[in-house]
């Protein structure tokens, strides 16, 4: 049993450093975010897809009837909480995006009494107050450069309120097995995001060289398919707040690669914001899991 634990720490370990590798991979393409979306979605799907179908799950069908419209609602969330995310890759650095989206944690002990019902006690709200103050540090407004870029700041921000949503609907479908789920909202966000991006998006052939089909190809099947299984099936054996804890490998990986591959540069002030985000993140979040 240690050894099957072990080994579920090192797959969700692994899959939240091939996570934080994500914003490094979008840097070097030009696809514009909602196209980009469709094809991780459908990547993905296509290939969470033979584990629906082997494992064969007799209740499958019964079960999503009775949650349809929070997984509808759920994968239309989530695909546009992957294309706030991109856009926010792509208008500021990914450091700060990466930060941005880690205040999803923030988001969803910030708004448990109203959906969860559930009680604000002094270490959640030191949670919420620290995270926060370290993201208005973090935005760049006390820095002598002047770039702030509050685009993709908002952009970032938005990805998280749009993670935390689909966490709060997740939390009321009941009796559908992770990877079903999982399938079932990638194929609602890609069939939502295609239309969207045909509309608002200019698509063109010269944007599909060879060095972006290859990084698309790793985006759908090594960070979602991959990473997505990696972690689906190994939660059952990891303590919900050890998955935490772990989770903390993609913000800070993301940080450090984009410092020494993207030389990304952050000043003191923005360092300090970095850390006061995370800790106040995880903060949260950690009671939040021992409260479930």
């Amino acid at each position: 049993m240690e050894k099957k634990e072990l080994f579920s720490k090192l797959r969700i370990g692994g899959a939240m450093a091939i996570f934080g590798t994500i914003g490094i991979f979008v840097k070097y393409l030009t696809l514009p975010s909602g196209f980009l979306v469709f094809l991780r979605a459908a990547i993905g799907f296509l290939f969470l897809l033979p584990f629906v179908i082997f494992r064969k799950n007799k209740d499958t069908i019964s079960s999503i009837k009775n949650n349809l419209v929070r997984l509808i609602l759920s994968g239309i969330c989530l695909g546009a909480n992957w294309v706030l995310l991109f856009e926010a890759y792509r208008y500021t650095d990914v450091s700060i995006a990466t930060l941005c989206y880690y205040l999803a944690p923030v988001f969803i002990v910030g708004f448990s009494p109203l959906i969860l019902k559930e009680k604000l006690n002094g270490q959640k709200i030191c949670g919420i107050t620290t995270a926060l103050l370290g993201m208005v540090l973090v935005s760049g407004i006390f820095s002598s450069s002047g770039e702030i870029g509050i685009t993709g700041i908002l952009f970032g921000i938005g990805a998280a309120i749009l993670y935390a949503t689909v966490v709060f609907l997740n939390k009321g479908i009941k009796d559908v097995d992770a990877y079903d789920k999982t399938a079932f909202q990638f194929g609602v966000s890609l069939m939502v995001i295609l239309p969207y991006s045909l509309l608002t998006e200019e698509i063109t052939a010269s944007m599909f060289d060879l060095r972006s089909v290859i990084i698309v190809l790793i985006l759908g099947i090594i960070h979602t398919g991959v990473a997505y299984v990696m972690y689906f099936s190994s939660l059952k054996d990891v303590k919900a707040h050890t998955a935490a804890i772990l989770s903390y490998i993609d913000p800070i990986l993301a940080l450090i690669l984009s410092f020494l591959i993207l030389h990304e540069k952050m000043g003191v002030i923005e360092i300090i914001g970095a850390v006061l985000v995370l800790g106040g993140a995880f903060i949260s979040e950690i009671k939040l899991k021992k409260a479930e």
